[in-house]
């Protein structure tokens, strides 16, 4: 994949739920140089639990109908933002190179695919393609002093044969990014445990059971923001969280924004890109100690150069008197 331009995938719920993943992503690759170009009249991709758990190959087909029309505009690599969607688009590129299970899934779509293709996360893209160092040069506004706490989700790098990036059981792609942010990112041993997933709907008592531990661990680490890659995860820890209060008895109130959120706020693009406003646990309070996280750590920062200032200049005179003391040199 070229690190300049690719193929782009928003996904459903990138248009609704996720908007401000959405426009938050663009708005940082656009920064980082990074052109998209939208797949056009994409449809979803069948990861929905009602798609891919009925029939393996009308959910592949769903997903091969969205590489073919990537092909229409001469696009061959795929990057998206939901780990969901590019689980699924993994899945039927991989089901895929079975000739049989192919043939099947080309004739419900009447389109075989012409070229190879390959999917990407925008994590991944931003990690591996862009490069850390790329995106620590474009901060405007470091993230000194905020507390966050990196959660990837269960999908995002499992399973490690189909996904191919970083860890799959400690992924640490997402601390190095908001390390570059200049955030404090806290070790987070629930980083890959799932959220509930779609169960909010059909079992209503296990994202509560499983969000739960995930916002208990998070306030135990004194985490200021969880910081999320998926829109059903950002969904069940944000959205969520008072039924999940209400559920286990605990009063939290932790901001869960998107990664590229923190990006957009971190390269000063503004308010629309960042999209705070659409969380429903506001990030202002986060904010709010970052700044005064940060204001001692600088006052901190000057006493210490201060000091070391002052300690110099101190040894300084001790060696300038010490020369001066000394006998004067000469011969007989």
């Amino acid at each position: 994949m070229s690190s300049q331009h690719f193929g782009y995938f928003p996904g459903c719920s990138g248009l609704g739920t996720s908007l401000e993943y959405e426009r938050s992503t663009r708005a940082v690759c656009g920064a980082l140089g990074v052109a998209l170009t939208e797949v056009p009249d994409w449809n979803c991709c069948g990861s929905s639990p009602v798609a891919h758990t009925a029939d393996h190959a009308l959910s592949s087909a769903l997903a091969s109908r969205i590489f073919a029309q990537a092909e229409s505009v001469g696009i061959a690599d795929i990057i998206t933002p939901c780990p969901s969607c590019l689980k699924n688009l993994h899945n039927a590129l991989r089901r895929m190179e079975d000739p049989l299970f192919r043939a099947r899934v080309e004739a419900l779509t009447q389109r075989p695919l012409r070229r190879a293709h390959t999917t990407k996360s925008v994590l991944q893209v931003l990690v591996e393609d862009v490069g850390c160092s790329r995106i620590r040069d474009a901060v405007r506004r470091p993230l000194k002093g905020l507390r966050v706490a990196p959660y990837y989700g269960c999908l995002l790098t499992r399973p490690g044969d189909s996904m191919k990036f970083d860890n799959p059981e400690n992924p640490v792609s997402l601390d190095r990014l908001l390390e570059s942010l200049g955030a404090e990112v806290l070790p987070f041993p629930l980083k890959v445990e799932c959220c509930g997933a779609a169960f909010g709907v059909p079992a209503r008592d296990v994202v509560p059971r499983l969000s739960g531990k995930l916002l208990d661990l998070a306030a135990e680490l004194d985490a200021d923001a969880v910081v999320v890659a998926c829109p059903l995860c950002q969904m069940n820890l944000d959205l969520r969280q008072d039924q999940i209060n209400a559920a286990n008895g605990t009063r939290h109130s932790i901001p869960v924004p998107y990664f590229t959120q923190l990006m957009a706020y971190a390269f000063g693009l503004g308010d629309e890109a960042e999209g705070f406003a659409k969380l429903a646990v506001s990030m202002a309070p986060a904010f709010a100690r970052m700044e005064g996280r940060a204001a001692a750590i600088e006052r901190q920062e000057r006493e210490a150069a201060a000091r070391e200032a002052k300690k110099a200049g101190s040894a300084a005179e001790k060696k300038s008197a010490k020369a001066a003391s000394a006998p004067a040199g000469g011969g007989l």
